[in-house]
């Protein structure tokens, strides 16, 4: 029995703290959140290595050696053949100096603020997945009237790669909405 505690012990003492990136729920319509996102700082990169680059970034290859806390979830959107993926900084990127990177492929920018429609979903993603809540998400807005900003998609993904059970993914998309 102690060995089991010690084990859940040190799981809880060793299970590092993830950010994740501030957003108010500000309706619910069934499985749907209409949510407000505030500003952030992101860095981004369309390219065929984009976990790779945006990963070295983080790890300490920008301006100033430093290392950049990983935080979710992972913004990743696909237009034709262009796949692009953001990692969202630590929220107090916002207040301090741009951490430039070394990487010109890297583009490190502060987000606009915006309201946007969540659908979340669990498991490995995959194009399947995807298209189906992408699907589900866009039917219940056009039924509550609900403008649709952008129909791109946006794929986050809040889990390292490694985690198996209890994944988070969501598909967001951008709408027009005013509250009562």
């Amino acid at each position: 029995m102690s060995k089991y505690l010690f084990f859940l012990f040190s799981i809880t003492m060793f299970s590092q703290q993830t950010e994740i990136q501030q957003y108010k729920v500000i309706n619910t319509i069934d499985n749907i959140e209409l949510r407000y996102y505030p500003p952030s700082m992101k860095a981004k990169v369309t390219s065929n290595n984009n976990f790779s680059k945006l990963f070295k970034y983080i790890s300490g290859n920008n301006s100033d050696n430093t290392k950049i806390a990983m935080t979710a979830p992972v913004y990743m959107t696909n237009k034709g053949s262009l796949n692009t993926m953001e990692f969202v900084l630590p929220v107090k990127y916002l207040e301090k100096k741009i951490v430039l990177p070394k990487d010109n492929s890297i583009e490190v920018y502060k987000s606009k603020e915006g309201v946007f429609a969540s659908i979340t979903y669990g498991g490995y993603s995959n194009s399947n997945k995807i298209s189906e809540n992408y699907r589900l998400l866009v039917n219940k807005l056009n039924k509550k009237n609900i403008t649709i900003i952008s129909n791109q998609p946006i794929v986050l993904s809040y889990n390292s790669p490694y985690k198996v059970f209890n994944r988070r993914n969501e598909i967001l998309l951008e709408v027009v909405y005013k509250s009562n």
